[in-house]
């Protein structure tokens, strides 16, 4: 995986990102602290393991060559509403969107060390970015149905904001 390889990732993340927050929007409010689903995180903890570590900490940590634990809990207490958590989806997407802009083939080439031990190359984490979202994203398409919702169907892009069409709805 290269520099270029990585800006294609991204861009069809901002697609399914997109859609991401409309399945967010799609969650009953009085459930993201809930267990849809025994043994599993809350919506809620989901989307914060999604968006904070899996995006943002993964990314980050790779231009910065770490990647760190993150205190996934102390941040789902300061999501009250609904609000706050797609406030926090979209700050740590745009966050993980710049890193991964700014990212160079030597920072994709070099070993990038993990809070669980493993110094595996910058490339092969963001490998893992893609597979993880598409693996949390399911996940939150289960909750979704769980709680009643009707999710958004996962390839309608051309109803997303603005900013998360394709480039060619964009146009």
């Amino acid at each position: 995986m290269n520099k270029q390889n990585v800006d294609q990732m991204m861009n069809r993340l901002r697609l399914r990102h997109g859609i991401a927050l409309r399945l967010i929007e799609a969650l009953p409010e009085d459930k993201l602290q809930t267990n849809p689903i025994p043994n599993m995180r809350t919506p809620a903890e989901l989307i914060v393991h999604l968006y904070a570590m899996v995006f943002r900490e993964m990314i980050e940590g790779v231009q910065r060559g770490e990647i760190r634990n993150i205190d996934e809990a102390a941040i789902v207490k300061n999501i009250r509403t609904k609000a706050d958590l797609l406030t926090f989806a979209r700050t740590s997407f745009e966050a993980a969107s710049k890193a991964a802009a700014s990212l160079t083939d030597a920072q994709l080439s070099a070993n990038v060390k993990t809070a669980w031990g493993s110094t595996p190359p910058g490339a092969a984490m963001i490998e893992a970015v893609n597979d993880e979202f598409y693996h949390h994203r399911g996940q939150l398409y289960a909750y979704a149905r769980a709680l009643g919702a009707t999710p958004p169907d996962m390839w309608d892009f051309q109803n997303n904001a603005a900013e998360f069409q394709p480039a060619t709805a964009r146009a």
